[in-house]
């Protein structure tokens, strides 16, 4: 994830244009000169660094590119700030839990910032055995990536916000017009990415690999990042071939929205500085734990519930292997203990980006009266 901090920007409202003015004292010299710098968590030994991204015009999109890369168009941008490195978890973590947060901080914690609507506590591991030692966080909707920025915004009295798809973009190509921030050439990019090739199926430590010309890393692979704007594959096209000023397509509905960058399993076609790539609901068939097999009215009751929340057909019945290997959880779960299909419980808790678990009870072999396991027999939620 990759979150930015805007000085002035004709496409937001006029009172968070004040309130990304209201900077706290240190740093008013370093950002009414547009200069990078390390930003502290307040109350923590937390910080994390912002580069600078010059004002300037670019030409977004790929004419060799996938239909939704096209046409080509120029865009031009104010300047900003974006974060050097992918957020990690140590940075991420004290917004997820409370507790981790008082740990963390040195001072107390503010009612503003205790205030901000966080994810509960997730029932899984949600590095996936990845580790978080300087490990991009991962799994997080963009919804919670909206709510982490407005916990900064309570730590630190600076707005911040996530990167519209052309900032990233801009971002991302680095004053360059070529199929990477890098060059064309694949051979080169196990030198800027953690993909398919070369990152043993697992995200790696921000920053090992080279950065691009303007400073930032992992720009490519690693993990993907959500930007702001609402996925329309067509939305290139609305520019009637004039200069597009900082262009955003502002989400109307819960998803899809666009990702960038691709992540640690992607081939090099995904990972390419045009790349587009829409959010959507997954529905997921989960392995049981206990060897118990799933019953019959799975497959239906699924099937329901995709036709309902209008999940398209190929991301319906996804392994339980796949699921862990390949798809972003997101950062709320909502356990969910009912014993047959209930959409109204979860329908809710999906439009708030939430993970949905529908359980089944299921008798354990066992001496005398058989104790009950509940079960998870289906996942849903908005990724």
């Amino acid at each position: 994830m990759t979150f930015i901090e805007i000085l002035t920007s004709k496409n937001l409202k006029k009172n968070t244009i004040i309130i990304c003015l209201m900077f706290i004292c240190g740093q008013i010299s370093a950002q009414t000169t547009a200069q990078s710098y390390t930003q502290n968590i307040d109350g923590t030994k937390l910080t994390f660094d912002m580069l600078s991204i010059p004002a300037g015009k670019f030409l977004m999109g790929n004419k060799n590119g996938k239909a939704d890369e096209k046409p080509v168009h120029e865009v031009q941008l104010e300047a900003f700030w974006i974060g050097k490195f992918e957020v990690t978890w140590n940075i991420f973590e004290p917004f997820i839990y409370r507790d981790y947060e008082k740990q963390a901080s040195t001072s107390a914690i503010t009612s503003a910032v205790d205030a901000v609507t966080r994810p509960t506590k997730p029932y899984l591991d949600m590095t996936f055995g990845m580790g978080k030692e300087n490990q991009p966080a991962v799994a997080m909707t963009q919804y919670n990536a909206i709510q982490f920025c407005k916990w900064l915004y309570a730590r630190t009295g600076i707005f911040y916000r996530l990167p519209t798809e052309a900032e990233w973009e801009y971002a991302c190509k680095a004053g360059t017009n070529t199929t990477y921030s890098f060059g064309d050439r694949t051979t080169d990019l196990k030198d800027y990415a953690w993909y398919a090739d070369n990152s043993d199926n697992k995200t790696h430590p921000v920053g090992q690999k080279k950065a691009n010309a303007w400073g930032l890393y992992d720009m490519h692979g690693n993990v993907s990042e959500w930007t702001y704007d609402q996925y329309i594959s067509d939305f290139y096209h609305t520019n009637d071939g004039k200069i597009s000023e900082n262009p955003i397509a502002l989400p109307e509905k819960l998803y899809p929205n666009t990702v960038r960058g691709g992540s640690f399993d992607e081939t090099p076609e995904n990972l390419t500085s045009t790349v587009r790539l829409a959010s959507n609901i997954k529905l997921v068939a989960m392995a049981d734990a206990f060897q118990d097999r799933l019953d019959s009215s799975f497959q239906s009751l699924s099937s329901k519930f995709a036709a309902k929340m209008d999940v398209p057909k190929e991301r319906q019945f996804v392994g339980f292997d796949a699921y862990l290997k390949a798809i972003p959880l997101a950062d709320v779960v909502l356990l969910v203990t009912a014993p047959g299909f209930r959409p109204i419980h979860f329908e809710e808790a999906i439009k708030q980006g939430k993970h949905v678990f529908m359980e089944k009870p299921v008798a354990v072999d066992a001496p005398g009266k058989k104790p009950y396991r509940h079960i998870p027999y289906f996942l849903a939620y908005h990724h």
